[in-house]
């Protein structure tokens, strides 16, 4: 699986929203799929969960939806197939979303997606911007793999293979170039980069043993 996520384009900035100064975490990826499937891959909760995981609630504008064991939030703008406008809303965080299509030559697509995110120094100062740019490029990977064979089951995937960690190493090595490139000391880039790197191919806890019988 993991070799089979496809490039990706990295880019940071800061901007503005409701007032407030915000970051902004861009990923753009191309598929080889014509704009109306993808964006029916990325607006059909049967799909989603194909490419993502299970969703649930009103996909519709206006609506809120709720992705299992991830962010929910409310769908500001849909603009089929064009513009994707979402908030996304975790562990008690506002946060935007907004994704973009449009069409390359020879019939593909071009996915701009933007995370904007008022986020706290202390934690971008640790991990960087691959805390999120490194997730999101697995699930817009995902989405690749959906869209060359919509029959993928999207199983979870094995974080013991050893793709995974080259993958991680990969992606977590382009978002320090992306954060040193937006102005942050490069040597602190890399060390936050080493940090969520290890964090995420960190192998799982062991089950606690507290309250079992000896």
């Amino acid at each position: 699986m993991w070799n089979s996520l496809g490039e990706a384009e990295r880019s940071l900035s800061t901007g503005d929203r409701d007032g407030q100064q915000v970051r902004v975490l861009v990923v753009e990826k191309a598929y080889d799929a014509a704009r109306p499937d993808v964006w029916h891959a990325l607006t059909t909760a049967s799909r989603i969960a194909r490419w993502l995981a299970p969703v649930s609630g009103d996909l519709a504008l206006g609506g809120r939806y709720q992705i299992e064991g991830n962010a929910g939030g409310t769908v500001l703008r849909c603009e089929e197939p064009d513009r994707l406008e979402i908030t996304w809303e975790y562990g008690g965080d506002v946060t935007w979303v907004v994704v973009t299509l449009s069409d390359e030559s020879g019939g593909g697509t071009r996915l701009r997606l933007e995370h904007s995110a008022a986020v706290d120094q202390a934690k971008w100062d640790e991990f960087g911007p691959g805390a999120v740019g490194i997730g999101w490029e697995m699930a817009l990977g995902g989405l690749r793999i959906h869209l060359a064979d919509p029959e993928w089951p999207g199983a979870e995937p094995d974080f013991a293979d050893p793709g995974y960690a080259v993958f991680v190493r990969s992606s977590g090595d382009a978002w320090a170039e992306a954060d040193a490139a937006a102005g942050t000391d490069a040597e602190q880039a890399r060390a936050a980069a080493e940090r969520c790197i290890a964090a995420y191919t960190a192998p799982p806890a062991a089950p606690s043993e507290e309250g079992q019988d000896h």
